[in-house]
Parts: structure tokens; C-alpha cells; sequence
């Protein structure tokens, strides 16, 4: 059988990669670039789609997390509960929970999605707590669908053992996992919804009038592009804020934990995220990777398409460390077949690896024995 590889390439125009348990890479960025340095006792921003480390500070250091527990617990029950619509009567465990509240009353119907809202704008440890028996049949019940789906997303250093934060020993995260963790749940366009929206009214009960509802997190009136999500305080875990931000299409998202000013901190690294790495396309799916290499009297040129776009942000120093390689195997190859892969390379890390395909708008491809191989570097034209 015939194989053909190929050399690195340094390649200059750069692409969009939208599946999310992609490369968890440079996991141990530096503590400061570019002037970003954080008070806080842990620290990580994530580039949404990529999951690259852009500035940490201990974000592997386990750590108490007080109500941004809540972002995890909001993304289980969405997971978990179909209809959000439906009233519930909430369970007498919910009543006087400790902390802050929405002020469940025993007895009290009402909507599992206004629960939401109590639980992410005015933080109800009681709207958590009614959520999770609702959702898991107990509070230990919900702890483990949570940890469940920490472990699924790859967040490996936390544990829950509980809805609302509260300090517990058995209960803490890392900066970093709480970010990836806050990276999957923004994919959810309900989750999205709920911790952008800066107030919301419940509507009155058999136990309650209105509810008013605003959100705490202030970066969604005073950051451009914030789109939430989730603030916390406990005396053990400090000041604690988890944050989002887009623009250009691109998503930064911050995680202080224990940081006293948690939103001047998060503003200043959000805001340098997007100035300091530049979001770069790296692989195009719909443009033909085009060669010289194989050429034949009657079908001209072969063209091989890449299965996925790719983007990637970089900063302005690594630009010429990028590197494209090839493997390509032609032997017996049709349309539309996978022939081989790019993996592309950044100082000499593998970042990701896509398959190549034969280009599918040709009925079939000629015979292997009257192509012409040439061993020759593949150039982008």
C-alpha cells in the first residue's frame, strides 16, 4: 500500500471549530501575560470553543465556590427536567434554608422555571434546594447527577455535595473546572437565556404575591458583550464570580475564586482576552486544499477538502510557531472517501487532528495506477 506524508507547513490564514470537547491544551498557562494579574486565590479564563488556557492563577488549587455552585446546578437540572413549565409543589426541606432566598413558603406551588430565575438572579439557596429533590429525589441524589456531569465534561478536581454552595468540606472546584464546566453550559441556549437576563417577575402563587427579581452579577450592565452568569459569597470562600463575555463572535469566560474585587478583575481580563489573542481560522472545510502533486492527462489536479473547520486564538508571538502536517494515503480511493488527516501543531503541541476527504463533486476518481505522485510540501495557493 502506498502512503504519502508530508513536511510541517507554517501556515498564515487561520479558521471556526464549534464542537466542544475539543483539545484541552496548554492547561498550565502562565500566571501573568500582558500585564493580567489577578489578587484572587485561584483564577483561569477559557476561550469558549477552544478551551485554551489564556491567564490562570492556580486554577488547579481546590477551592470553595459558595453560590457559583449554582451554574452547575442550573445546567443539571435543565439536563434533567423536561418540562419547565410545570408547577411544583415544593419539598418542606426547601423552607428556611440558610443564606440568601426567594422565600419559599411551605406548601407553595410553582413553576420549576421560576425556580431558575430564584436559583441564578437572586441566588435562593431555597429555590436550589426545592430544584434539586424535584430533579434528583434528594439533595445527595442531585450532588451525584451534578458530579456526574462534571466528570463527563472533564471538570476531574471538584466535587459537590450540594445545590446552593454552602460551605461543606466535600464540597469545592478549581478555577479551571468551574470554567469548563461554564464553557459546556453555554451551549445550552436556556442556561444562556436565564443567567444574561438582568430581572425577572414571578408571578403570584397560592403563597405569594410577585416576586421581583434582579440580577446580582453588574458586569451585565457595565461590561460590553457580558452575557453573565453567576456571583457567590461565603465568609469561608470569599468573593467568587464566574463571567462570560462575546465578541466578534468569540466567547472569553472568567473564573475568580475568593477575589475581593471580583468584578474589577474579571472586567480587566475579559477585556484583554479579546486584545491580546487574535482569533485565527485555521483550517477551512469548504476551501479545496489544493496541489500540484497528483496530476492525470484526463482529471487534472486531485483536490482533498478537510472534514472541519478549525479556529484557534493566538497571540501575536505565536503566530510562526504554527505548523500544518499531512498524511495522505490515495490507494483505491472514491469520492467522498477519508484518505487521511491534518494535524495541526503549535510549538510543536498537537492541537488537533481532522480527517481529509477525496472532494465529493466528482463521480469517481481514476485509477491509483495512472496517477503521477510527486513527494512535495503542500502549499496553501
Amino acid at each position: 500500500m502506498r502512503k504519502i506524508k508530508f513536511l510541517c507547513v507554517a501556515l498564515l490564514p487561520i479558521l471556526a471549530f464549534n464542537i466542544f470537547a475539543m483539545i484541552l491544551l496548554f492547561h498550565k498557562s502562565v500566571e501573568t501575560s500582558y500585564g493580567v494579574t489577578s489578587s484572587a486565590k485561584g483564577m483561569c479564563v477559557l476561550d469558549k470553543e477552544s478551551k485554551r488556557v489564556l491567564y490562570s492563577k492556580n486554577m488547579d488549587t481546590k477551592l470553595p465556590m459558595a453560590s457559583t455552585t449554582k451554574v452547575v446546578t442550573l445546567i443539571t437540572v435543565l439536563q434533567n427536567c423536561n418540562d419547565l413549565e410545570e408547577e411544583i409543589q415544593v419539598a418542606d426541606e426547601s423552607i428556611g434554608v440558610e443564606g440568601t432566598s426567594i422565600y419559599l413558603r411551605k406548601g407553595e406551588i410553582i413553576k420549576v422555571k421560576d425556580l431558575l430565575y430564584g436559583l441564578m438572579l437572586r441566588s435562593g439557596n431555597d429555590s436550589a434546594t426545592a430544584l434539586a429533590i424535584h430533579v434528583g429525589g434528594s439533595i445527595s441524589g442531585f450532588a451525584d447527577m451534578m458530579n456526574e456531569l462534571a466528570n463527563e465534561v472533564g471538570a476531574k478536581n471538584s466535587h459537590f455535595s450540594n445545590p446552593h454552595g454552602l460551605d461543606d468540606p466535600n464540597h469545592y472546584t478549581t478555577a479551571y473546572d468551574l470554567a469548563l464546566i461554564t464553557c459546556y453550559a453555554l451551549n445550552n441556549p436556556i442556561f444562556k437565556e436565564i443567567v444574561s437576563t438582568k430581572s425577572h417577575v414571578i408571578e403570584e402563587t397560592n403563597m405569594s404575591e410577585k416576586r421581583y427579581l434582579t440580577n446580582k452579577n453588574k458586569l451585565l450592565s457595565t461590561l460590553e458583550g457580558c452575557c453573565g452568569v453567576k456571583t457567590g459569597y461565603t465568609s469561608k470562600a470569599g468573593r467568587c464570580l464566574v463571567s462570560a463575555c462575546e465578541r466578534d463572535n468569540r466567547t472569553s469566560v472568567a473564573v475568580v475564586l475568593n477575589c475581593g474585587p471580583m468584578f474589577e478583575e474579571s472586567t480587566k481580563m475579559l477585556d484583554s482576552s479579546f486584545v491580546d489573542y487574535e482569533y485565527k481560522k485555521i483550517i477551512d472545510k469548504d476551501k479545496e486544499i489544493y496541489n500540484e502533486y497528483i496530476i492525470d492527462e484526463v482529471e487534472g489536479k486531485l483536490n482533498l477538502y478537510a472534514g472541519e473547520d478549525f479556529y484557534y486564538p493566538l497571540l501575536d508571538s505565536e503566530q510562526e510557531k504554527l505548523k500544518i502536517q499531512y498524511s495522505v494515503n490515495l490507494d483505491d480511493a472514491k469520492s467522498g472517501d477519508e484518505v487521511g488527516e491534518i494535524n495541526i501543531m503549535l510549538d510543536n503541541r498537537l492541537l488537533k487532528t481532522i480527517k481529509l476527504y477525496t472532494m465529493n463533486k466528482i463521480d469517481k476518481l481514476i485509477d491509483s495506477k495512472t496517477l503521477t505522485i510527486n513527494e512535495l510540501l503542500w502549499e496553501e495557493k
